[in-house]
Order: C-alpha cells, then structure tokens, then sequence
C-alpha cells in the first residue's frame, strides 16, 4: 500500500502525526475511469478487474514568510512500484515548479526555495508523475496535488478613504450618527483572527464614539455650540487579532464639522444711533448702516430692518443690504431745515428664516431707536412753481404784459431774488424780465401764424450769492386774433360744358384760414360783380358748390368766365376776402366727357408778372429775329430772281381776276400748291403757306345748336375771330382759288356772288332747321351762317 510522509515539523504544526491515505485511481481529477497504469494487471477470461492507484497525495502547507534553513522539506511523493531498485523517476510539473518547489527525482521528496507571500498567492496547483528512468515509460498516470500557503498576521488593517470629512448640525442629540469608517485587512478571515478587526477613538472623545464593529461615528455629548467650536478633528484606530495584544492597527483622521442652525437671535449692540444729515440732501441719498449682530452664519443670520414708530413718517426707509446683514437709512423726501430740524424712530430687525424648533428660545427679533439731525444749507430760490404757462396776443405792441413769475428765498436768513431769462432759450430776444418783480414783457410783436409757442428759461439768484441759481420753464402762448382773411384752399381750375343744365354742379371750393377760427365760412357772389351765369351755393360745412344758372353756353361768344366768390370767416370782427375762379368753356359729349376747350383752365390766372415778361421779351426777341431775315431777303441780287421763278407756287399770285374753276387749274399741276413734304414746314425758315390748305386735322369751334338772338354786327365780328383762329383757312387774297367748283363741276357754284340782291335770309332752304340739330351740327350751320327770321327779329 503506497503511503504519503510529512517531514516531522509539518507534522507538528498540522496534524501532529503522520498521516497516510489511500486514493483510489477514480478519484484523481481530470483522469478517465479506464485510466491505467502500467504496472496493471493483464486482464484474463471473466469479468475484468478493477485496477487501484498507486499514488498517495494529499494537499500540503507552506507557512508564508518562512524565514528558516532553505531549502524547506515540505513533503514527498512516493508510489507503491518504485521498490527501491532504483527504477522510478519523479517528476513534478505545474505552477512555481523548478523554481519555487523542486523534487528530488529520486526519493521523490518537494522542497520550497524561497519565502512565500499569501497575499501575493495563496495556492499552487502542481502535477506529479513517476516514469521509467531508463525508457521514461509513465509507472503511474500523472497525479494532481495543491500546495497552500499558510496565513500568518503580517498586515495591518488599512482605511479606504483617508482622510475623512463629515459634517453633523449643530445642538444634536446624543447619538446622531456622523460618519461610517471602513478599513480592510489583507489578511486571510477566514483563517484566525489575523483579519478581525475593532474600531476605537484615539482622539475626539468626550464628543464622539465609534462602534468597535462598525466603525460608525456618533455624537456623544449633547448641545455642542458650532458658535463655541465649530472644527474637531477625530483619530479612530483599527486593529486586528479581535483587538488583543499583539494585533496590528491602523488609523485615520475624521475632520467634523458642526453645521449652522439658527439658534442665535439678532441684536443691535447700540440702543441708540445717531445721524446728520444735510437738507439739501437728494431723496434716495444714503445716511447712514444699522447693523446688528447674529452668530449665526448663512441664511440663518440673514436679517431684515423696518421702521416701527416715531415721527419718520416716510421722511426715510430702511431696507436690508444684499447680503442681509446691515440696515441701509436713506432719504425718501426732501428736507427742509426751516420746517423741521430733528427726528427720532424706532428701527426692528428680526430674522428673515426662523427655525421652529428653537422659537422657545425666545423671539429672534430686537429693537433700537434711531435719530437724526438736519442740517442747514444755503439754498437757491425757490419758484412758486416749477413750470409756468403764460399767454399774450398776437400783434401786440412791444412791452406788451405776458405775465409774472415768483420766486423766494428758504433759508432762514432770506435774500432778495434777481430775475433773468436763460439767453440760450430766448435767442432772438423776444421776451425781458424785470430783474427784481419777475414781470415777463414782450421784446417786439408776435405773430402767430409764424409761431404759436416758445419755451423760455427764467433763473432766480440770490443777490448776495449769484452762485446760488435755480431755473423754472416758461411756457408762453401766442393767442390768436382775427388778422387774415379767409382765402381759398387751392388754385381751383373749373370748366363748364356747351351743352350744361341749369342747376348743375361744376365746383365744389373749400376755404383756409391761417387763424384758429372754428371753421365756419360764409360764401356768396358779389352782387355788383355777379356773373348772370352762374351762381354760388353755401353748403354750410366751410365749403361753397359753383353751379349753373341757365343752359346755352354753346350760344356764347365768351371762352371764359370769370365768377367772382366772396368769402366771410367767423372771427370777431369777421373778415372778407373775395376770390375769382376762372371758368373755361368746353365743347362735351352728351355724357359728359370733355372734347375741345377754347382755352386751358386757369392758364390766364395762372400766368405771374415775371412769367408775362419773360414770354413778352422772348416775342420781342423773336419778331426782331423775322425783321433781320426779312430784310435781308428783301437786299439780295438779282441772280436770286432764278431761284423765285423756280417756285411754281409763287405762280398763283400773278392772277387778279376769278379763275374759271376746274377748267383754269388743268393748265398746271395742281400737287404744286401743297406745302413741300421736307418734314420743315413751319418756323423761320420754311413759314406755312396760308394760300393753300394745311395737311391738318380741322377742328371746327363748337357752337351751340340752339338758336340765339344776336345782330349781325356781332355775328359777323364773331365768324370774323373765328376765322381768324381757324389755321385751315385761307387768306382773303386767294379767295378766287376753288379747286372744285366753276362751270365744269356737277356741284355747280357755291359763290354768293351769283345769288339774287332780292333774296332774303329766309329764302335759303333748310337753313332754319340745321339750327335745330344741335351741338354736332354746328358746323354745318355755320357754314350756311343763315338763321331764322323770327329768331333774328327777336335778337
């Protein structure tokens, strides 16, 4: 049977005796049930037999830090077929081996060489095996065994966090709990008692424990004053082996700190505060701290001031600093040392977050009384009132009243007041002030309509101190009087059509006024200057219409109308003004559209005395400039003579008699009486020719188609200025050129020449109803230029 021997000093320390074990093969790890040795038994006929293993092992121990004769037995390997021939060879394989563990390969006998450290390694896992020593053939399957390292107390307990830091409110109870401590052993716990450890306090006592198992730390006295001390610095040890002698230890520092509570109330360390202050003082102006005194720290020492009582009034305010600590005093009002020269109040102060646990302890709130002293200042006049608002009418003469400003002296010891205006807010010198009464007069006239208002700047100084100035705004309003007569608003340019109603409207007027009247006008039409055409309605809201009285304007020999309008205001006197609106005549469709005007409205009103020159020399300029090229035609040689007979135009000049129509003009070509297509017709140098008729669109002056009473006289004079407007006619000294009438035209003669003495008017045919037509035969009337007897008789 094989058997396992310690060395006698394992022995001793394990078990105390030897000890020997029996392994069966299936019991080693990592080998199979058919593993076999070599050494086995042949199986024979019958059921096969079971083969034992020769090995015995176990586990084996090393003491760490060992510190004996090296090498150190620390046991052997033997197996039941090494019979001491000599045969067997051992072998040993796995962690450490040949360098921490070696085998003699002979006896089999382990040794470790050096020192071993089981917080390095705790264990080594080796495999041994024992083979032929001449074929190296395995006697036995390889076996595996553990080498342990026994623990020893060779570590002393380490803190994890060192240092520590808590905190714990102060005036806490017996037992609150500050802070928990760790600390670790290397050592193995679960071999002795080299990794038990206890916790005690070094230092810090009477005012904290620890709990020896926990390492928890708790208050142990009640009512600590973090206002008396408010820092203690713990020393907590730890030792192992439960706390014996011959255990190692550690410790650490617990920094405590005991945290504020408000158990403290303010107070002021005066019962009385004194101040002066100036009365010339700006309200807002600091005077002066409170501050009382609290222990307390952070929000709980945070307080706030209020005045309780007294004669402050709200002369003054007190409020609380930003960081919550003093009373600010400042002035709320202006002071005045004539009218008071003292106060005295009371002032509270209490805390602004109170703890209701310690409220037992009293009110957290005090009181001190507070005076202060005005002082006197030379001060400057003062006005009777900061700004003045003064008024003067327009057009008054020069040192006309405007009104009186007030000023005195505060101090007790008064002086006389020196008026003056500010010249940079009266600079073209308007306004003068008395320098002794304060009376404000006008400098010169004033008009309104140039500036209703100006702000000007009176000073007030004493006479003794001119140093001392004050200023107050003078606000001077210019009232209006009924200077300026009412006008219209715009230059109106009104027409009226050659076929209008009476009752129609053809202007609607508004009416300025450059005075502040309510705006209520009055209008109507001059009776001596009237125009029978038309007349003016008031419409009673500051506007006036033009309408028409009677119809027939086609009939009238006038292209203008001048209908004068006179105008009323409402001021007091009232004011006239009369305005005459310029009313041009206009040929109009039936609807109402304008086509033709005799003149452009308004052109003749429109025209100014400079404008009139200006077109007066440039005529002048241009009739001198005809003159000069007039007679220098009129001075040229004969040779130009070639030149004239070369103008066939100039040809139909040489006849004085009537031709004889159609039948005279075939001796020329007639194209020779058109003007010349050169694109120049017209001006200096090419003049239209007026023996011939214009390439121009006629345009014929509208008359109205209803019939009139007129004589001949004027009706001949008006055809007459007719025709001279008319640019398509042509001039009376080729009257005696009809291109389309005489003995050869189908038409026959238009000429009055051939028409009987005896006839009359009447006699023409039809010539009475083409009167009758209307506005679109007009034209054709006047060409006729007949009318009705009974008309005319009537005219």
């Amino acid at each position: 049977m094989p058997t396992f021997h310690l060395c006698p000093l394992l022995s001793l320390l394990l078990w105390g005796c030897p000890l020997t074990i029996r392994v069966v093969g299936e019991m080693v790890p990592g080998l199979g049930r058919n593993a076999g040795s070599p050494a086995s038994h042949p199986q024979g006929p019958g059921p096969p037999l079971r083969s034992k293993r020769s090995w015995v092992w176990n586990q084996f121990f090393v003491i760490e830090e060992y510190a004996g004769p090296e090498p150190v037995l620390i046991g052997r390997l033997h197996t039941d077929v090494d019979r001491g021939e000599g045969r067997a060879k051992y072998l040993l394989t796995g962690e450490g081996a040949g360098s921490v563990f070696v085998i003699d390969d002979k006896t089999g006998n382990i040794h470790v060489t050096k020192s071993l450290d089981r917080e390095e390694k705790a264990e080594y896992i080796l495999l041994a095996q024992a083979v032929d020593k001449l074929t190296l053939r395995p006697l036995e399957p390889p076996s595996q065994f553990i080498i342990k390292v026994q623990d020893i107390n060779d570590n002393p307990p380490v803190f994890l966090h060192p240092p520590y830091k808590a905190t714990v409110p102060e005036m806490s109870n017996v037992g609150t709990s500050v802070i928990q401590v760790t600390a670790s052993d290397a050592d193995d716990p679960t071999y002795g008692n080299s990794a038990r450890l206890v916790y005690t306090v070094l230092e810090g006592q009477p005012y904290f424990s620890v709990d020896p198992q926990t390492g928890v730390i708790r208050t142990a006295i009640p009512n600590m004053d973090r206002e008396t001390q408010d820092e203690f610095l713990v020393v907590i040890q730890a030792k192992d082996m439960g706390g014996h002698v011959g255990g190692l230890s550690g410790s650490t520092t617990v920094t405590v700190t005991l945290t504020d509570v408000n158990d403290n109330p303010p107070k002021f360390p005066q019962n009385l505060y004194q101040f002066t202050v100036m009365e010339d003082t700006t309200p807002g102006s600091l005077i002066g701290r409170l501050r009382a005194h609290d222990p307390d720290i952070g929000e709980n020492s945070m307080m706030s001031y209020s005045i309780l009582d007294g004669d402050a009034g709200d002369t003054f305010t007190v409020i609380s600093d930003s960081a919550g600590q003093d009373g600010i005093l400042k002035v709320q009002k202006p002071l005045d040392y004539e009218s008071r020269r003292s106060y005295t109040f009371r002032v509270e102060v209490m805390n602004t977050a109170i703890d209701p646990q310690y409220i037992r302890q009293g009110p957290f709130k005090d009181v001190t009384t507070v005076r202060v002293t005005v002082g006197d200042v030379n001060e400057p006049p003062v006005f009777s009132h900061n700004h003045y608002t003064l008024s003067v009418l327009e057009n008054m003469p020069r040192g006309a009243l405007v009104g009186v400003v007030q000023a005195r002296d505060p101090d007790v010891r008064s002086s006389s007041i020196s008026y003056s205006i500010d010249p940079d807010s009266d600079p073209e010198v308007l306004f003068s002030i008395h320098p002794e009464d304060g009376t404000v007069r006008t400098s010169r006239s004033l008009d309104r309509e140039v500036q209703e208002e100006y702000n000007i700047i009176i000073r007030a100084s004493e006479t003794d101190s001119p140093s001392k100035l004050s200023h107050a705004g003078v606000v001077i309003q210019v009232l209006d009087v009924n200077d300026n007569p009412p006008t219209l608003a715009e230059l109106y340019k009104p027409h009226v059509c050659d076929n209008a109603q009476p009752g129609q409207v053809i202007q609607t007027v508004r009416v300025k006024d450059a005075d502040s009247e309510s705006g209520l006008f009055s209008f109507q039409s001059p009776g001596t200057l009237s125009d029978a055409n038309f007349t003016v309605q008031d419409n009673k809201d500051g506007s006036a219409s033009l309408l028409v009285r009677h119809s027939g304007f086609w009939k009238s020999q006038k292209d203008i109308f001048l209908v004068p309008i006179e105008i009323k205001d409402g001021g007091d006197p009232p004011l006239t003004s009369t305005d005459t609106l310029t009313v041009s005549l206009c040929h109009c469709e039936t609807s109402g559209a304008v086509l033709t005007c005799h003149m452009t409205t308004g052109s003749a009103a429109g025209l100014s005395t400079p404008a009139l020159l200006a077109i007066l020399a440039c005529a002048l300029s241009l009739l001198a400039l005809v003159s000069l090229f007039s007679l220098q035609r009129r001075h040229k040689p004969s040779p130009l003579s070639l030149c004239e007979d070369e103008d066939v135009r100039e040809n139909i000049i040489t006849y004085d008699d009537e031709g004889g129509g159609e039948q005279d003009t075939q001796a020329f070509d007639m194209s020779a009486l058109q003007p010349p297509q050169t694109g120049l017709s017209g001006g200096f140098f090419h003049p239209p020719r007026m023996d011939v008729l214009p390439r121009v669109p006629h345009h014929p002056v509208p008359h109205s188609p209803k019939p009139a009473p007129v004589d001949v006289q004027r009706f001949l004079a008006l055809r007459l200025r007719e025709a001279e407007k008319d640019p398509t006619a042509p001039p009376y000294d080729s009257i005696q050129v009809y291109g389309f009438e005489g003995g050869g035209s189908s038409a026959g003669s238009l000429s009055s020449l051939t028409s009987s003495s005896g006839c009359t008017v009447e006699e023409e045919p039809g010539g009475e109803d083409i009167w009758e037509w209307g506005p679109h035969f007009r034209t054709l009337a006047e060409i006729y230029g007949v009318r009705n007897t009974s008309e005319e008789t009537e005219n």
